[in-house]
């Protein structure tokens, strides 16, 4: 793999969706949560999405100079409408929005309406916690998972994530409700490589191990992973009065919307007597005896940490097939391509 410095593939990426048509301000945040998913590991959520965003900005699917506005607040719950504009910034908002609530409510609920792609979620959960309050964010969208027992697409992938303050790292969980993120099957087409079975299906709705021939992915623990993307769909989407799967499955036209919830831990105690807990329910599940051929026991969102820590300093490596993309687009665009670095070793891993 090739790397570069993280500043560099910001600067980069910022460059090639302003040259797509992104506001200066929007590319600078889709930039931002690209890179950081990048640096974290996971570049199923990193600058390969570039290309579609411009793809998507061409085919009017994404508005990438519309402004989200706070169209509604009733007590602890808030309503953002998106207008289609790029994800990364319209869920900056409903989480800031949500966050302000919660500062005068203690609990705060901003939901978006007719958001675009937002990229990795975890993002938007971890600025909650940044601010000593605890996040939980989650989108949906249309079709790309199979429901439990069907063989053809019937509810998406949508992501959930969590993050708690501590006097430690934060904790992060930050998951897909499918196997995997579709993301992790383009990043496999772009490096070459196979997906292991269980992944997805093709459409006899036998396992595909070839990412070319992936018809459907598969939902992450059977029906636990389709009823909770359904539970998402409901909270997302339904409540908002903007259902997405139902209107795509009948035959009409899709969106995308998404929900950042915000605890004040202050309502409940001390914050730095929660933090303190959460630190200690870290160490001491970490203390566990391991099991076999695992080296150690990780809280989550700590690789993300560690391997970001590492990444920034070292470089970000990107998989040949992203890169050419990246390269094909920056030409059409008139962008320049940033120059590599060697990488640390250490530094090219895969989330």
């Amino acid at each position: 793999m090739t790397a570069f410095r993280a500043d560099d593939l910001k600067a980069y990426a910022a460059a090639l969706l302003q040259g797509g048509g992104y506001s200066p301000a929007h590319a600078e945040r889709t930039a931002d949560i690209l890179v950081w998913a990048n640096a974290r590991g996971a570049n199923s959520h990193g600058v390969l999405r570039i290309p579609r965003y411009v793809e998507m900005v061409e085919q009017g699917l994404i508005d990438p100079k519309a402004e989200p506005e706070l169209v509604s607040q009733d007590g602890a719950v808030g309503v953002i409408e998106a207008h289609r504009a790029p994800g990364a910034s319209a869920m900056v908002g409903a989480m800031d929005a949500a966050i302000d609530i919660a500062g005068r409510h203690n609990i705060g609920w901003c939901s978006a309406r007719n958001i675009t792609h937002a990229g990795a979620v975890g993002y938007f959960a971890l600025r909650a916690a940044r601010r000593g309050f605890i996040g939980i964010v989650m989108t949906a969208s249309g079709p790309l998972m199979a429901y439990h027992g069907a063989r053809v697409s019937g509810l998406s992938t949508n992501p959930i994530s969590i993050s708690a303050p501590s006097t430690d790292l934060p904790l992060l969980l930050d998951m897909s409700t499918s196997t995997v993120a579709l993301g992790k099957i383009m990043h496999a087409r772009d490096a070459g490589t196979p997906i292991p079975a269980g992944w997805a299906i093709d459409a006899n709705g036998a396992p595909a191990t070839d990412p070319s021939e992936v018809a459907t992915l598969t939902p992450l623990g059977g029906p636990k992973g389709s009823g909770l993307s359904l539970m998402i769909e409901v909270l997302c989407s339904v409540l908002l009065g903007n259902p997405v799967i139902s209107s795509v499955l009948g035959g009409g036209k899709g969106a995308m919307n998404g929900a950042a919830l915000a605890i004040r831990v202050e309502a409940f105690g001390a914050p730095d007597v929660f933090a303190s807990h959460i630190a200690d329910l870290g160490q001491t599940l970490k203390a566990l005896p391991k099991a076999p051929d695992t080296d150690e026991i990780l809280l989550p969102g700590e690789r993300g940490f560690r391997l970001s820590e590492t990444r920034m300093r070292a470089g970000i490596p990107l998989a040949g097939g992203t890169l050419e993309r990246l390269a094909s687009l920056a030409d059409r665009l008139g962008v320049a391509q940033p120059k590599a670095i060697a990488p640390d070793k250490t530094a090219n891993q895969n989330k």
